[in-house]
C-alpha cells in the first residue's frame, strides 16, 4: 500500500484527527453513499432522519475531542480542509435551533443532536477503537441505510470492508505503480543502496508517478505554508483553551521572551530547546483551540515537525524551497513505513503511535537535508522512536491540551537530538528502525485499553480536574 505525503500531511482542523477530522471525513462518506443510491431499499420510501452512534475511544473522550460537534458539521455537508474554523459556532447553532442539517445536494435530513447522536460506551465495535454507526431512516423511523466506519488514525477512514482489506495487505502486498515500492526501512535502504538515491528523492520519484513535479512541488509548499501559518496563529494567540481545564496559552509568553533576550544577546544554553518548545506549543495550542491545522502525522503530535522545521529555518539558514520539500518527503517515507507496520493511533498503541511516529518523522527529515546518508537517516529515525516507546495516551479530560501539548515540545527536542546523535556515526546501529516498529506494535497490543486515549488511566484519571 502506497502512501503519499498528502495522506500523512492533511490540512484540517483540531482538536484531534481520529477524532474530529476522521468522523467528520466519515460523516461525508456515509452522504455520499445515499447520494450514489446503490443500495437496496423498500420501492417508494425516501430517508427523513439521519442518527449515528459512537463506539469506543470516541465514546469516552468524544466531547474533549469535538467528535459530536464534528459529525454534525460532517452531515451538514463540511469537510475537515474546507470548512472555515471561524464559521463553526454558527453552523453548530443553526442545526440545533433547526434541528435539521441541509448537505449540498441533498434534501433536507432531520437530524436532533441531542438525540440522533449517541455516545455508546457499553458496546464498542469490533474492527477498531475509534468506531462509528450511521443510520438513514424513513418517516416512520425504520432503517433505510447502515454504514460503520472505522478512524484509524491521522484522518484516515475506512469502511468495514476495507479495514479488513488494510489489515489482511498491512506489511505484505508490496505497493503498486510507483519505482521505489519499499514496505519497510530494510527494503527502503536496500532500494537507495541499488539506485544510488537518497531518502528524499525515491519518495519524490513515487508521488511524480502520480503527479507532476511542479503539482507536487506546489502542493508541498502549501503543506509549509499551511504549518508554519498555524505557528505564527498560536504565536500570537492568548487567553484560555476551551473544555474546562482551564489552560492557559503559552506559547506567545515564552516566544517574546525569547525574542527579548535574543535582541539583548544574552547567553541562554536552553535556546534551541526553548525555540523548539515555543514552535510546538504555539501549533498544539493552535489545535487544541480547534484551529486549522496540518496533521502531523495526527493533530495530537502536529508541533513536532514543523517545529523541528521552524527552528532549522530561522537559525539553521534552511531557507531553500527544495530542502523544505526534501524534509517533508523524507519524513513522510519514515512515518508510510510506520503506518503500514505498526500504527499511528493513539487509540490503538498509545501516544508512541503519535507523537513517538511524529518525532521518528521530524529526526529523519532533519538528517535529511544536513546531508545524512539514508542509513543515518533511518537511525536518526530509529533513535526518535525508540525512546517513545511505551508511552501512553492519558489526555485529562479526553482534551488534546494535558499532557499532548508539552510532550510535542519535549518530542521536537527529541527529534533534533537523535538526528545530531546520527549524524555523528556512519548510519551503522545496533537497533534496526523495523525492530523498533514492530516493538511498538506489540507494546500497542499489549497495552491496557484504559491507556489508549480512553482517558480511563495515567494523568487522565490521577490530576483532578479544574
Amino acid at each position: 500500500m502506497f502512501l503519499s505525503v498528502f495522506e500523512l500531511y492533511k490540512i484540517g482542523i483540531g482538536p484531534s484527527s481520529s477524532h474530529t477530522m476522521g468522523p467528520m471525513s466519515a460523516a461525508t462518506r456515509f452522504l455520499d453513499v445515499i447520494a450514489r443510491g446503490e443500495w437496496p431499499r423498500p420501492s417508494g420510501t425516501e430517508i427523513a432522519r439521519l442518527s449515528a452512534s459512537l463506539h469506543g475511544s470516541l465514546a469516552f473522550t468524544g466531547v474533549g475531542h469535538a467528535t459530536d460537534r464534528a459529525v454534525i458539521l460532517g452531515l451538514d455537508g463540511h469537510k475537515p480542509d474546507e470548512i472555515e474554523p471561524d464559521d463553526i459556532e454558527a453552523i453548530l447553532k443553526r442545526i440545533g435551533r433547526e434541528k435539521a442539517v441541509t448537505p449540498p445536494g441533498h434534501p433536507r435530513y432531520d437530524f436532533d443532536p441531542g438525540k440522533d447522536l449517541v455516545f455508546n460506551r457499553k458496546e464498542a465495535l469490533p474492527g477498531h477503537a475509534n468506531g462509528m454507526t450511521f443510520f438513514a431512516h424513513d418517516s416512520d423511523g425504520r432503517v433505510l441505510l447502515r454504514r460503520v466506519y472505522y478512524s484509524i488514525g491521522g484522518g484516515f477512514v475506512v469502511s468495514e470492508e476495507e479495514l479488513q482489506r488494510v489489515q489482511a495487505e498491512a506489511g505484505r502486498t508490496k505497493p503498486s505503480g510507483v519505482p521505489y515500492p519499499f514496505r519497510n526501512a530494510a527494503e527502503m535502504l536496500q532500494m537507495a543502496k541499488k539506485s544510488g538515491l537518497s531518502v528524499s528523492a525515491m519518495k519524490r520519484a513515487n508521488e511524480e508517478a502520480g503527479r507532476t513535479r511542479e503539482d507536487l512541488d506546489a502542493e508541498l509548499d502549501a503543506i509549509w505554508m499551511a504549518m508554519d501559518g498555524c505557528i505564527q496563529r498560536g504565536l500570537h494567540g492568548e487567553g484560555i483553551l476551551p473544555g474546562g481545564l482551564k489552560i492557559k496559552r503559552r506559547a506567545r509568553q515564552i516566544h517574546e521572551k525569547l525574542e527579548a533576550d535574543w535582541q539583548s544577546n544574552r547567553p541562554n544554553p536552553m535556546l534551541a530547546n526553548d525555540w523548539l518548545a515555543a514552535y510546538a506549543m504555539a501549533v498544539n495550542e493552535e489545535n487544541a483551540a480547534g484551529g486549522r491545522i496540518v496533521t502531523a502525522p495526527t493533530n495530537g503530535a502536529a508541533g513536532v515537525v514543523p517545529a523541528v522545521m521552524k527552528y532549522m529555518v530561522r537559525f539553521h539558514e534552511l531557507t531553500n524551497p527544495e530542502d523544505i520539500r526534501n524534509f517533508l518527503l523524507a519524513s513522510a517515507a519514515i512515518g508510510g513505513i510506520i503506518k503500514n507496520n505498526a500504527s499511528i493511533s493513539g487509540a490503538e498503541v498509545g501516544c508512541q503511535g503519535e507523537v513517538g511516529s511524529a518525532a521518528a518523522m521530524a529526526a529523519a527529515g532533519l538528517a535529511e537535508v544536513l546531508g545524512g546518508t539514508p542509513e543515518q537517516v533511518e537511525n536518526a529515525a530509529e533513535i526518535a522512536l525508540e525512546h517513545h516507546l511505551g508511552m501512553t495516551c492519558d489526555p485529562v479530560a479526553g482534551l488534546v491540551q494535558v499532557p499532548c501539548i508539552e510532550r510535542n515540545a519535549l518530542a521536537a527536542v527529541k527529534a533534533v537530538t537523535a538526528a545530531s546523535l546520527a549524524l555523528k556515526g556512519d548510519g551503522t546501529h545496533f537497533v534496526p528502525l523495523d525492530a523498533c516498529v514492530e516493538t511498538m506494535r506489540q507494546t500497542g497490543l499489549d497495552m491496557n485499553e484504559k491507556y489508549k486515549e480512553t482517558s480511563q488511566g495515567g494523568l487522565a484519571v490521577n490530576v483532578p480536574e479544574c
